[in-house]
């Protein structure tokens, strides 16, 4: 690694490592210029896709703390440096495979914790973080609303058996 080129090259790998909160390895042979394009306009608003040297990618994971990938570092490696919501990167490699089985997913990381390529499956399976926020939130409203039933309903039944009973007196005064 003595080439200044070299040491740039693992340097800004590095920082890229550092900046993601997920990576994900995938083998790209067999994909031509425009698929990988596609794919990368696929996957342009979570994360940044770059064919790779297995070496400098290597010394850049284990720079940056990244542990795990070394395993799966092993052929034509391309690598999803995913800065926004993982899910939807899955998801956007998940559905690009499929189109085109030449993509192979190898495995990643997320949070530190090392992915196989099942694991990376089972993310893109989840809802986006916007839909899971809004079951939340309407979850909390249905509670919210019970709770605020809960709370009213001894007054309206008083104010039911208040009637009630006026009626009867009224009944029984008529009949009287």
């Amino acid at each position: 690694m003595a080439r200044p080129d070299k040491a740039a090259a693992v340097a800004e790998l590095t920082q890229q490592f550092r900046e993601s909160n997920a990576v994900v390895l995938t083998e790209y042979r067999g994909l031509t210029v425009k698929q990988l394009k596609q794919l990368r306009r696929a996957l342009s608003g979570n994360a940044t896709y770059a064919v790779v040297k297995n070496t400098l990618s290597a010394i850049a994971a284990k720079q940056a703390g990244v542990e795990g990938l070394d395993a799966q570092l092993a052929g034509p490696s391309a690598v999803a440096f995913v800065t926004g919501d993982p899910v939807e990167a899955a998801k956007g490699l998940r559905d690009f495979a499929k189109a085109n089985p030449q993509l192979v997913i190898k495995g990643g990381v997320l949070d530190g914790r090392a992915l196989a390529a099942e694991d990376i499956t089972k993310l893109a399976d989840l809802e986006s973080r916007e839909v899971l926020l809004a079951k939340m939130a309407g979850a909390m409203k249905g509670k919210l609303y019970q709770a605020a039933y809960m709370f009213t309903a001894p007054t309206a039944q008083a104010a039911r058996v208040i009637d009630a009973l006026r009626e009867k007196r009224a009944t029984e005064e008529q009949a009287a």
